[in-house]
């Protein structure tokens, strides 16, 4: 079913996404974190992996509420250019593949969603995500003002990472982030346009001009944002291990002449040696918790706050807006 309807400008994506990444990023950062430690501890004899809630409590205990936040500086300063990246080449990939008659098929939807994710891993997110895992990975005290950290916030971390490792090492990774962004942007746009077309017939057939009510806005965000995790958890897994590395200051170190995919084979091996195939899918409880919710968040306050610019005449013009179809 295709409407006509105003379209967001540029800069409705912009600050919409950019407000809606923001909200996302302040609910769901504690859960992420928990997710990147369970993800990089090895495991030691008969010692088995803490679970999710243990994990958290350790944190808490150790490093202070604050400890829960670290690398949240990171993903605020990123957030608004990934949202806006992800919402305005989303609506582009879709135009493009739109038929004479404005139409879109599920196909097409979907391949617009990993359109968008692969564009928003190779601009924003793997930079961002390897400061912020380097952030998360340090078991300092942010309570205590003499254990001091490697890396004192996002831009420190940028500077150290940079001097010491090379420019290239913000980039570590990227093929692993942007197959996990394309199958969760890929997944969610999909689910989340089918369900909000599917509501938007009901509600119009009821009387109710098409309008959906936030909370209905943030089930089918929640159920859309489920999908992606458990779909990539073994390629996240794995990028997190890769992007916590540091380089090595002996030369003569032969981890030092691995191609990328050979440090992804060789991480992937001695994971699965280690600790067996299940340890792929460390974090998976605490990240389909930061996700999902996260996703609820993210089109909840993005539908309404693009709802409010769409009545300023400044920021709207005649064209389909993206999510109807």
């Amino acid at each position: 079913m295709s409407q006509k309807k105003k379209s967001s400008s540029t800069a409705v994506n912009l600050i919409s996404g950019g407000t809606a990444g923001l909200f996302e990023a302040l609910c769901c950062h504690p859960l992420d974190t928990i997710k990147v430690r369970m993800q990089l501890h090895r495991k030691s004899g008969a010692v088995k992996n803490p679970g999710f809630v243990t994990t958290g409590i350790q944190i808490a205990k150790k490093e202070g509420i604050t400890g829960l936040y670290k690398g949240l500086g990171a993903v605020v300063i990123g957030i608004i250019p990934k949202m806006a990246i992800r919402f305005s080449s989303y609506e582009f990939y879709r135009g493009l593949l739109k038929d004479e008659n404005g139409n879109i098929s599920t196909g097409s939807t979907f391949i617009a969603g990993v359109g968008a994710g692969i564009t928003e891993a190779c601009a924003v997110v793997n930079p961002m995500e390897v400061v912020k895992i380097r952030l998360q990975a340090q078991h300092h005290s942010m309570s205590d003002p003499l254990s001091v950290p490697k890396y004192r916030n996002a831009g420190h971390a940028v500077y150290v990472i940079v001097k010491e490792e090379g420019f290239g090492t913000l980039y570590r990774g990227v093929s692993l982030t942007a197959a996990r962004q394309a199958t969760n942007q890929g997944a969610n746009f999909t689910v989340y346009s089918k369900l909000k077309e599917f509501l938007e017939d009901y509600h119009t057939k009821n009387g109710n001009n098409g309008v959906i009510p936030s909370w209905q806005t943030s089930c089918i965000g929640l159920v859309s944002g489920a999908i992606g995790p458990f779909s990539n958890a073994p390629l996240d897994t794995i990028k997190t291990r890769l992007q916590k590395e540091t380089k090595s200051s002996d030369p003569n170190d032969p981890l030092l002449k691995q191609s990328s995919a050979q440090r992804i084979l060789r991480i992937t091996k001695d994971l699965i040696r280690e600790e067996g195939v299940a340890a792929l899918y460390k974090g998976i409880t605490p990240r389909v918790m930061r996700v999902a919710p996260g996703q609820a968040v993210t089109f909840t306050v993005y539908e309404y706050v693009r709802g409010g610019l769409e009545k300023m005449p400044l920021f709207t013009t005649e064209e389909a807006v993206i999510f109807d179809e």
